[in-house]
C-alpha cells in the first residue's frame, strides 16, 4: 500500500496543553509521525510525497472566513506585542448573537471551540500540508489505487467547517471525502478514532451524499462530552446519513469488533462508491488517553474488517498518542486490511 507524508508537519510543534485545569505538554508531538513513519517502513510501506493542491480542497469542506483567519492568525498575533508564545484563546463567545470580531483576539475565541489548539508560527503550514497529504492519497484511489494511507499531522476529525478544536484545524477526513465526491454519488466516512469525529459529523450533518459513521468512547465521559450521542442521525437531508455508536469506556476487542459489524451494515445498506476512514489509533489499551483498550491483534482485525467492505478506500491517520507500541499498531491494522483485501 502507498502512503502519503511529508516532513511539513513538523513546523507545528504545540507545547500548551490544558488537562482538567493543569498545563501540560500537548500529546500532540511531532515525535507522532515519527512513529507512524517507523511502522510504515517496517512493512515496507511505499512512501509517496503529497501533490500541492492549493485550497480548492480546502474551501470545499470549510469557510473562506475561516482559511483567511488561520493564514493571517499567526501575523496578527505576533503584531500585538505583548502576546505569548502560542495562540490560545482567552474568549469564547459562543457566538451567541455576536458579531464576528475585527481583532485578532476576538477571532481567535470566534474560530476556536476549545484550548487543545495552539497556534504557532507553523501551524498554518502543517495544516496545509496535512490536507494535501489527505487530496493526494483521494487523488490516487481515484486514479486507480485501491487503497492509499495518508499519514496527516495535524490531526483533523475535530475540526468543523469553521471551527478548531480537538488538535485539529483542518478537516483532512472531510477533505478526503469532499474530494472523493468529484467522482463518487455517494461517500462513507467510518471514524475509528478513540474520541468521536464531531467536526466530520457537522461538517456532514445536512448532506445524504456523505454517510457519517463513528465508533468512539462514550462522550458522557469522555472528549467532546456534547457530540457523540447515538440519537444525533443527521438533519434535514441528511437525515439518517449519521450513525453515532458509542462505547463503554474500557471496551476492549470483542465489544469493538461488535460495533464496528454494525458499522460494516450500515455502510453496505448506503452503498457508497468510496470510503474514507478516519484512522484513530488511540483506541489502544496502551495510548496515554485511554478510552478504550483494542489490542494489537484487534487493530489487525480491523483493519481486516475495513478491508472486507471491497471499498476503494483512503486511511488517515487521525489520533494515536505517544506509546511504544503506536507504529505497530499501525503496521497491524494495515496488514490487516491487506490480509483481507
Amino acid at each position: 500500500m502507498k502512503a502519503v507524508y511529508t516532513e511539513l508537519h513538523r513546523s507545528h510543534d504545540p507545547q500548551f496543553f490544558l488537562v482538567r485545569g493543569v498545563v501540560k505538554r500537548t500529546t500532540e508531538q511531532p515525535e507522532r509521525a515519527d512513529r507512524l513513519l517507523a511502522g510504515l517502513k517496517a512493512a515496507k510501506h511505499h512512501l509517496v510525497a503529497p501533490t500541492t493542491f492549493g485550497q480548492g480542497p480546502r474551501t470545499r469542506v470549510h469557510s473562506v472566513e475561516y482559511l483567511s483567519f488561520l493564514a493571517e492568525a499567526w501575523e496578527a498575533w505576533s503584531a500585538l506585542g505583548d502576546a505569548g508564545a502560542e495562540m490560545i484563546a482567552n474568549m469564547h463567545p459562543v457566538r451567541m448573537g455576536g458579531t464576528y470580531p475585527a481583532h485578532i483576539v476576538g477571532r481567535l475565541g470566534w474560530h476556536t471551540v476549545d484550548t487543545a489548539c495552539p497556534i504557532g508560527p507553523g501551524t498554518w503550514a502543517a495544516a496545509c500540508a496535512a490536507t494535501d497529504v489527505a487530496t493526494t492519497a483521494a487523488q490516487l484511489v481515484m486514479d486507480g489505487e485501491a487503497a492509499v494511507y495518508a499519514l496527516c499531522r495535524p490531526p483533523g476529525h475535530h475540526a468543523y467547517r469553521d471551527l478548531a478544536g480537538g488538535f485539529c484545524f483542518l478537516n483532512n477526513t472531510a477533505v478526503a471525502a469532499a474530494h472523493l465526491r468529484l467522482m463518487h454519488e455517494r461517500v462513507a466516512i467510518l471514524d475509528v478514532d478513540v474520541h468521536h469525529g464531531n467536526g466530520t459529523q457537522g461538517i456532514f450533518f445536512e448532506r445524504s451524499d456523505v454517510l457519517t459513521v463513528s465508533i468512539h468512547a462514550d462522550p458522557a465521559a469522555y472528549y467532546p462530552y456534547v457530540w457523540g450521542y447515538a440519537h444525533e442521525r443527521g438533519a434535514g437531508a441528511g437525515l439518517g446519513s449519521n450513525l453515532n455508536i458509542p462505547l463503554p469506556i474500557g471496551t476492549g476487542d470483542a465489544g469493538y469488533l461488535e460495533a464496528l459489524g454494525r458499522a460494516q451494515k450500515t455502510i453496505e445498506a448506503f452503498a457508497p462508491g468510496a470510503l474514507v476512514v478516519a484512522l484513530g489509533l488511540d483506541a489502544s489499551e496502551h495510548d496515554p488517553l485511554a478510552g478504550l483498550a483494542v489490542t494489537t491483534n484487534g487493530f489487525r482485525r480491523i483493519g481486516q474488517a475495513i478491508a472486507r467492505l471491497g471499498l476503494p478506500t483512503v486511511l488517515v491517520q487521525e489520533g494515536g498518542y505517544l506509546s511504544d507500541i503506536l507504529g505497530t499498531n499501525l503496521t497491524a491494522v494495515l496488514a490487516g486490511f491487506e490480509e483481507a483485501r
